[in-house]
C-alpha cells in the first residue's frame, strides 16, 4: 500500500522559516515528479512548487517564488520544501502529490498520489 507522510508543518511568526518532508513506502517514486500543493480554508488547491524526477527542474507558484525551495532525495523516496520568508498568506494545508509523469505538471489532476496534508500557520 502507497503512503505519503508529511511532516514539518507547524506554527510560525511572519517571517520565519520551516521545512516540510513527506516520506513515500509501499512504492519507490523515483521516476516519478513530485509536488506540493496547498489549500486554504474556503479556497482551490494551490499549486506551490513541483520538481523532475531527477531534481534538475522545478517549478515555483508565483506566490512564493524566490522564497520556497523544493527538493528530493530519490535515495530516501522523499521530498521536501524549505519555505523561507513566511507570511501570513502562507497559511494553508500543505500536501506531498506524486505524479503519474517524470515531468513538473502544476494542475494537480496529474498526480495520483496524495499525503494527508500538514497545517503551517503563520501568525502575523
Amino acid at each position: 500500500q502507497v503512503q505519503l507522510v508529511e511532516s514539518g508543518g507547524g506554527l510560525v511568526h511572519t517571517g520565519g522559516s520551516l521545512r516540510l518532508s513527506c516520506a513515500a513506502s509501499g512504492r519507490t517514486f523515483s521516476d516519478n515528479a513530485k509536488a506540493w500543493f496547498r489549500q486554504a480554508p474556503g479556497k482551490d488547491r494551490e499549486f506551490v512548487a513541483a520538481i523532475t524526477w531527477s531534481g534538475s527542474n522545478a517549478d515555483y507558484g508565483d506566490s512564493v517564488k524566490g522564497r520556497f525551495t523544493i527538493s528530493r532525495d530519490n535515495a530516501k523516496n522523499t521530498v521536501a520544501l524549505q519555505m523561507n520568508s513566511l507570511k501570513p498568506e502562507d497559511t494553508a494545508v500543505y500536501y506531498c502529490a506524486v505524479s503519474s509523469y517524470q515531468l513538473i505538471f502544476r494542475a494537480p489532476e496529474n498526480y495520483g498520489y496524495w499525503g494527508q496534508g500538514t497545517q503551517v500557520t503563520v501568525s502575523s
